[in-house]
């Protein structure tokens, strides 16, 4: 009897469990499963994580984008669902933010944002996520004359609701899009400070190829002395030499992507020395071609360097999965086993910004999962 799963937009076949067990029993079986060397996909939506690396423009879906579409009298420029998807052949970073900026043009009222952030909380929860750090670009909104007050209203209002509702606690990250000017970023950290109680840190996002960091010095330091945590994407398609860049320029605590330090063993050693957090995301770098397939996905030699790695979604309505989809996706092409799991999902609490006392509790709850 066989048993079909999808992983990462792949029909897999595994053999289907024999037997029922009561209620009491299920955790021990869970246990036992896990120390399996085959790790279903189940398990590994199971497996409680952290999620680090997720747009939440990025988690707008076809068929959502077409109801608020429709709702605000929005004209998209694909006529169906499935011409969206059929869009989704990239050639690389630039042509995808062709299309997530076309999705946004449908956010347009509190409501939206509400449920699009809402809709991505019950998503990630079903996927074993007990907590995420969550993008916003504010740029994408209030250039088309949305209010950042609209935007951040509602997406705070369902982080709060996702932790009441679905017990999933959450932080806000507002990223800067480094393919504007320096000077519209510091436009945008200033209209941020009324709502820095709703708002964790900084990070810089968007096209990377031409964009460096040491661009945006100034508002990271201007961020850093309002008290707000600083991450940068680097590494992704840009040079290694970004990622230094990151970290001596704008004071990054965590590179997101960074899977081109491979190439510089200098800086593969100064990550490993600093425990530098890297937030991968296997499926969103192949979907990109930055590799060619996750077979040739750096990801498991990085973590077997001694790098602090993530595994995250990014922008999974656009990407072909969400973060459980990519453990499946690193297991299936790359051949990661439960030790390196366990490595990356302790890595994603304590490279967190959570308390220390609440990456100690959720510490303790993925290692009664590994329990032997």
């Amino acid at each position: 009897m066989l048993r079909r799963c999808l992983a990462g937009g792949l029909a897999l076949v595994y053999p289907a469990d024999e037997g029922a067990y009561s209620e009491e029993g299920e955790r021990s079986v869970w246990l036992m499963r896990l120390r399996d060397a085959a790790l279903t996909d189940e398990l590994l939506r199971e497996i409680p994580k952290a999620e680090l690396h997720i747009h939440i423009e990025g988690s707008l879906e076809p068929q959502m984008m077409f109801e608020i579409a429709a709702r605000n009298g929005v004209r998209l420029r694909y006529g169906s669902v499935r011409e969206v998807r059929e869009a989704y052949d990239f050639a690389d970073l630039q042509t995808f933010l062709d299309l997530y900026y076309e999705g946004t043009r449908v956010l347009l009222h509190e409501r939206d944002f509400y449920e699009l952030t809402f809709a991505y909380l019950q998503k990630a929860t079903s996927q074993g996520v007990r907590h995420a750090e969550i993008f916003f670009d504010p740029q994408a909104h209030t250039d088309r004359g949305v209010a950042f007050e609209t935007a951040i209203t509602g997406i705070h209002r369902a982080l709060l609701d996702g932790q009441r509702r679905l017990g999933v606690s959450s932080h806000l990250i507002l990223c800067f899009l480094r393919h504007l000017s320096a000077d519209e970023a510091a436009e945008t950290m200033r209209r941020a400070l009324p709502y820095k109680g709703q708002i964790v840190g900084v990070g810089l996002d968007s096209s990377e190829v031409g964009h460096p960091p040491e661009g945006f010095k100034a508002v990271f330091e201007e961020a850093a002395r309002h008290g707000f945590h600083r991450v940068a994407h680097a590494g992704e398609e840009g040079p290694p030499e970004y990622i230094r860049q990151a970290l001596d320029e704008l004071g990054a605590e965590r590179i997101d992507h960074g899977v081109r330090c491979v190439e510089d063993p200098g800086l593969v050693r100064r990550l490993r020395d600093e425990q530098v957090p890297l937030t991968v995301c296997p499926l969103s770098n192949v979907r990109l071609r930055v590799f060619p397939s996750v077979e040739e996905h750096p990801v498991k030699r990085m973590l077997g360097e001694g790098l602090c790695v993530t595994v995250n979604s990014d922008d999974p309505a656009y990407f072909g999965g969400y973060v459980a989809d990519n453990y499946c996706a690193v297991r299936d092409g790359l051949g990661f086993a439960r030790e390196d799991f366990r490595a990356v999902a302790e890595n994603s609490f304590r490279a967190s910004f959570l308390g220390e006392g609440e990456k100690k509790e959720l510490l303790e709850v993925l290692a009664s999962y590994f329990e032997t």
